[in-house]
């Protein structure tokens, strides 16, 4: 990876947790225990369809640990991982599906997969299946949320924005 590219990813990681540490600020606007909106995600889906799998997932990856590290919440580490996991890799298989035009609709699929995998962290930690209950409530928050996440990934992909990012074939 050469120091351009680097750098390039260097202020999206910057950009995401800026973007994370403001929205960690802003009251729920459903007052519904971990529904929130994502915002640093609209970063993630733009960095998937910018960027190599391995440099997003570098991306993700300090996005996630210097996240719960500024937030002052490292318990969320687990569970923070566990959708990131499931979600990226969603994302990156259905990249190669979905046009770019269509990012909003790999931005749901993404939100979707991170509950999945949150949902499945919270059962191997608290060693339940009770918490399947709570699955309903963040399927439909996460296609919300993963809407409007992807909506502006969107808007700033049309926009052609002047950071001058090389487009992965």
């Amino acid at each position: 990876m050469n120091t351009r590219r680097m750098t390039q990813l260097s202020l999206l990681t910057a950009m995401a947790l800026i973007i994370f540490i403001v929205e960690l600020r802003i009251p729920n606007i459903v007052p519904i225990p971990g529904v929130k909106l994502g915002l640093a995600n609209i970063i993630t889906v733009f960095a998937v369809y910018r960027f190599s799998a391995g440099e997003t997932a570098m991306l993700v990856l300090s996005r996630i640990i210097l996240g719960s590290v500024f937030s002052g919440n490292i318990s969320s580490l687990i569970y923070s991982a566990a959708g990131a996991v499931f979600c990226l890799c969603g994302m990156l298989i259905i990249r190669r599906i979905v046009p770019q035009k269509y990012i909003w609709l790999t931005s749901v699929l993404g939100a979707i997969l991170h509950n999945t995998g949150q949902i499945a962290a919270s059962m191997l930690i608290m060693r339940t299946f009770s918490v399947i209950a709570y699955y309903p409530i963040l399927l439909v928050s996460g296609i919300i949320a993963g809407f409007f996440t992807g909506m502006c990934a969107q808007m700033i992909l049309n926009r052609k924005v002047s950071l001058s990012f090389d487009k992965i074939k």
